[in-house]
C-alpha cells in the first residue's frame, strides 16, 4: 500500500480569536515543498494574521499548524526556519547595510568571516553588493527591500514569508521587484508565502493563490483556474474583470437560458449543481471574452447598450456599457481595438459572447 506524502506545511482547521471576535476562522490547507502561494483578500480578511501564525508571532486559538507532519503551534518564530519579510522591511537604521545582513547569522552565532562571507555574497547575488558600509536611509525603497531579502536568505531559510513585499514601492519598480522575487523562488527552490493584496502580484507571481474573506478560505487554485472559474459570488466580485449577470434559469436543450434585467442569455448546464427552470441563477461572463459590434445580428448572447465610460489602463482598455434594464457590462480591449473603432460615451453599441465562455453560480 502506497503511503501519501506528506505536504511540506499544512493548516488544518486553524482559528484566531481576539476576545470574541475571529480574525480567522477554520482555515484550512496545504503548501507543498517550492510552491509560491500568495495569500489575498480584502482589508480585515486573516490573511496577514495566518502569516504570522505560520512565522510563529501568533499562536491559534485551535486548529494545527504542521511541518513535515510535525505539530508547530508551540515552536517559537526562530525555531521555524521561516524569515519574515516585512512591509516596513524592518531594517535597523543605526547598522550598515552589511550589518543589517549579517544579523540574523550573527543571532545564529556564526563566526564572524563565515558571516561575512555569507552577506558579501547574498549582497551580490541581489545587485546591492556597492552599498554594503552605507546606511540604509541612504538607500531608495527598492535598494532597502534588498537589503531586507538579502538578511533573510543568507539564512538558507527552507521557506520564506513575505507581507506585502512590494506595497512601499513605485508601480515601475513593483513591476521590476515582480520579476526579481519569481526568478529568486526559480532559482533557489524554497518555499515562498506571500501576503498581498494586489491581484497583478499574486496573479503574476505565485503558483496558487489563496483568497481569503472574513477570515475564511474563499478558494485555493492557480490564478488562471481562479480567473476562469470562480468558486462563488465573492471570489467572481473579488479578482475582477468577471460580468456577474443575475436572472432566472430555465432549460433551452442541453443549456441554460438566464433572463434578468442585462436581456437573455445562453450557457452550459452547469455540472456541480442541479438547475431547475425558475430557479435564480448568476451567470458569470469575464470581460476579456466580450467582443463589441456596431449593431446586434441577431445571434444568442447579444446585448444592446450605451457607452457610459472608458478606462485606459496602459494597453487594456475597459469599456462600461449600460443596457435599458440597467444593468451594467464591463467589456475589455486592447488599445488597438479601440483605436481600430473609436467609441465615445453616449454611443449605443452591441455586446456579444460565445454560449460557451460563461458559467453559472447559484444564487
Amino acid at each position: 500500500m502506497t503511503r501519501m506524502a506528506i505536504p511540506m506545511i499544512e493548516l488544518d482547521r486553524v482559528a484566531k480569536h481576539y476576545g470574541d471576535q475571529a480574525a480567522v476562522a477554520d482555515v484550512s490547507f496545504v503548501i507543498e515543498k517550492g510552491e509560491f502561494i500568495a495569500l489575498m483578500g480584502p482589508s480585515g480578511c486573516g490573511k496577514t494574521t495566518t502569516l504570522r501564525m505560520i512565522a510563529g508571532l501568533d499562536q491559534p486559538t485551535s486548529g494545527e499548524i504542521r511541518l513535515w507532519g510535525r505539530r508547530l503551534n508551540e515552536d517559537a518564530p526562530w525555531e521555524r526556519d521561516a524569515p519574515l519579510v516585512w512591509q516596513s522591511y524592518a531594517l535597523f537604521p543605526f547598522m550598515s547595510v552589511r550589518k543589517n545582513v549579517e544579523f540574523g547569522l550573527k543571532q545564529r552565532r556564526l563566526p564572524a568571516p563565515e558571516r561575512r562571507k555569507k552577506a558579501d555574497e547574498w549582497m551580490e547575488r541581489l545587485g546591492i553588493a556597492g552599498f554594503a558600509e552605507r546606511g540604509v536611509d541612504q538607500l531608495s525603497g527598492g535598494q532597502r527591500q534588498r537589503v531586507a531579502l538579502a538578511r533573510a536568505l543568507a539564512l538558507e531559510p527552507e521557506m520564506l514569508l513575505l507581507d506585502e513585499p512590494l506595497s512601499a514601492l513605485d508601480p515601475h519598480l513593483r513591476v521590476r521587484m515582480q520579476s526579481e522575487l519569481v526568478r529568486l523562488h526559480r532559482e533557489l527552490g524554497i518555499t515562498f508565502i506571500c501576503v498581498t493584496h494586489s491581484h497583478s502580484e499574486a496573479f503574476a507571481m505565485a503558483d496558487r493563490v489563496v483568497i481569503m474573506n472574513e477570515g475564511r478560505v474563499q478558494q485555493v487554485g492557480a490564478p488562471r483556474d481562479i480567473y476562469r472559474r470562480a468558486a462563488n459570488h465573492f471570489v467572481a466580485e473579488f479578482v475582477g474583470g468577471n460580468n456577474l449577470f443575475a436572472g432566472t434559469a430555465s432549460s433551452v436543450g442541453t443549456r441554460l437560458r438566464v433572463d434578468g434585467p442585462f436581456g437573455t442569455a445562453l450557457a452550459p448546464r452547469p455540472a456541480e449543481f442541479t438547475l431547475q427552470d425558475g430557479d435564480a441563477v448568476t451567470l458569470v461572463v469575464a470581460a476579456d471574452r466580450i467582443e463589441l459590434a456596431p449593431a446586434p445580428m441577431g445571434a444568442d448572447n447579444e446585448v444592446e447598450g450605451r457607452v457610459v465610460t472608458l478606462d485606459f489602463v496602459g494597453s487594456s482598455v475597459t469599456v462600461f456599457l449600460e443596457t435599458a434594464g440597467g444593468a451594467e457590462l464591463r467589456i475589455q480591449q486592447s488599445l488597438s481595438q479601440i483605436e481600430n473603432a473609436p467609441l465615445s460615451p453616449g454611443q449605443t453599441i452591441t455586446a456579444r459572447w460565445s454560449q460557451d465562455v460563461g458559467f453559472f453560480l447559484p444564487s
